[in-house]
C-alpha cells in the first residue's frame, strides 16, 4: 500500500504539447488532424459558415483534467480568451476571410506552453459577399442614376423643343395672317389711293397725297420685310457665324470715322444645328451687343467667339470700348434704355444664362451659355452650307479683321 503526502507532491516542470484536432462547420467535419502535426494544413471552409467548432487538446499524462487552455482567433478576438479546461472553441456567423486560430495550454502544475500551436483556415465568400459583386452593384447603381438623369434631360429637352415648336408655329401663323390680311388690305388701299391721285389735277393736294402714298408704300415694304424675317427663320440653315459676321461688316462699313473698329468672329468646335427660334434669339442678343459696341462704346477691337461644346453652346462678345459703370449693371440700367433687359429676357426665354461684365474705360463682355440638350437639335454634328464652311474657316483661328 502506497501513501502520497499532498504536501510533497512532485512539481511538473514540463509544458504540455498542444494540438488542434478537427474543424466542424455547420455540423459537418471539414478537417481532421490525423497526423498530429503541430502546424496543420490550411483548411478552406465553404461560404455562409454560421456555426464553427474547433477541437483541440494538450498531451499530458499527469492529471490531464487539470490542463487549462487559452484561445484566440486572430481576425475576430481582440484578446486571449481563458476557457479553463474546455477543449472546444465555438464561433458564430464568421465573415468571409482568412483566420488564424491560436491555442496555448498549461499542465497540472500551471506551467504554460506559451508557444502553443495554431491553425490557419479561410472561409470562402458567397457570390454577394465578393468584391466584384459589390463593384457590379455600385456600377449598376451609378448606371441607373445616369440613365434616370439622361431620361430627365431628354424629357426637359423634349418639353423645351415643344415650346420652341409652338412658338415657331405661332410666328409662322402670325406672318401668314399679316401677309394675307393686313398687308394685302393695305396694298389694296394703296392702289385705291393711287387711283384717286391719278384723277386729281396737279397741285398741292395731289403732291401731299403722292407723298403720303410713297410713305405708305415704304411702310408696306418694311412690313413685308418683317414678315419675311418671321418666315425665313424656318428655312435658313445654321449660318450663325455668317449672319453675325455680315452684321459686323455692315456696321463697320457704316462707320464714318477714319479709325473704325476691327471686327473678328471666331468659331471653335464642330458646328451643329441650332433650333431656328433659339438661333434667332442668340443672333439678336449678339446683334444688340455688337451694335452697342459700334455705336455707343466707341470700341477699337470687337471680338465674337462662337463655341460648340458637347456640354453647352457658347457665344461671347468682347470689346475694348468705354464700358459701363458697374453700378448701372447691378441696378436697373439706364433710364429709358432696355438693351440689357432685353438680353437677359431673351436668354431666360431660351433656357440660357448670360453674364455681363464691364468697367469704365475697360470694355465690356457679354457671355451667353446654353446647355447642349437645349441648344442643339441633333446629338451629332451636321454639315453646313458651302458658304458657311468657307466663311467659318475664314473666321476661325486668329479671326479675320474687317476695317472700313
Amino acid at each position: 500500500m502506497s501513501v502520497i503526502d499532498p504536501r510533497h507532491l512532485p512539481f511538473n516542470k514540463l509544458p504540455p504539447p498542444v494540438h488542434v484536432e478537427q474543424v466542424t462547420a455547420n455540423r459537418k467535419t471539414y478537417w481532421q488532424n490525423l497526423s498530429g502535426d503541430e502546424s496543420p494544413s490550411h483548411p478552406r471552409l465553404p461560404p455562409l459558415v454560421r456555426d464553427l467548432e474547433i477541437d483541440y487538446t494538450a498531451v499530458s499524462l499527469v492529471v490531464p483534467e487539470k490542463n487549462r487552455f487559452r484561445v484566440k482567433l486572430e481576425g475576430w478576438d481582440r484578446d486571449w480568451q481563458d476557457v479553463g479546461n474546455r477543449r472546444q472553441a465555438f464561433y458564430n456567423n464568421l465573415s468571409p476571410g482568412d483566420y488564424r486560430f491560436r491555442v496555448t495550454a498549461s499542465n497540472n502544475s500551471g506551467v504554460w506552453n506559451e508557444t502553443g500551436t495554431f491553425l490557419d483556415f479561410s472561409i470562402a465568400p458567397a457570390y454577394y459577399q465578393t468584391n466584384w459583386f459589390r463593384v457590379t452593384c455600385v456600377i449598376a447603381f451609378m448606371a441607373m442614376l445616369w440613365g434616370l438623369y439622361r431620361l430627365r434631360v431628354r424629357q426637359l429637352a423634349q418639353q423645351f423643343n415643344m415650346t420652341l415648336e409652338a412658338r415657331l408655329s405661332e410666328r409662322t401663323r402670325i406672318a401668314r395672317d399679316l401677309h394675307d390680311t393686313l398687308l394685302q388690305s393695305f396694298h389694296g388701299l394703296l392702289l385705291r389711293f393711287q387711283t384717286v391721285s391719278n384723277e386729281l389735277p396737279p397741285g398741292n393736294t395731289k403732291q401731299k397725297l403722292d407723298s403720303a402714298i410713297d410713305q405708305a408704300a415704304e411702310a408696306i415694304t418694311e412690313g413685308r420685310d418683317a414678315v419675311q424675317e418671321l418666315r425665313s427663320s424656318t428655312m435658313v440653315t445654321n449660318d450663325l457665324a455668317v449672319a453675325i459676321s455680315a452684321l459686323g461688316q455692315e456696321l463697320a462699313a457704316a462707320e464714318t470715322s477714319e479709325d473704325s473698329a476691327v471686327f473678328r468672329v471666331t468659331v471653335e468646335g464642330t458646328p451643329r444645328n441650332l433650333h431656328p427660334i433659339l438661333r434667332d434669339e442668340v443672333y439678336r442678343i449678339a446683334a444688340e451687343t455688337i451694335r452697342n459696341a459700334f455705336k455707343h462704346a466707341h470700341a477699337r477691337q470687337i471680338e465674337v467667339e462662337i463655341r460648340y461644346d458637347e456640354r453647352q453652346f457658347r457665344v461671347r462678345v468682347r470689346d475694348d470700348g468705354k464700358g459701363i459703370d458697374p453700378t448701372i449693371l447691378d441696378g436697373d440700367g439706364r433710364a429709358g434704355h432696355f438693351g440689357l433687359h432685353g438680353i437677359h429676357e431673351r436668354a431666360e426665354l431660351i433656357g440660357g444664362k448670360v453674364t455681363v461684365w464691364s468697367e469704365r474705360d475697360s470694355g465690356m463682355e457679354v457671355d451667353l451659355t446654353i446647355p447642349a440638350s437645349r441648344a442643339y437639335t441633333a446629338p451629332s454634328a451636321v454639315r453646313r452650307s458651302r458658304l458657311a464652311e468657307k466663311l467659318s474657316g475664314k473666321f476661325s483661328g486668329k479671326g479675320t479683321a474687317m476695317k472700313s
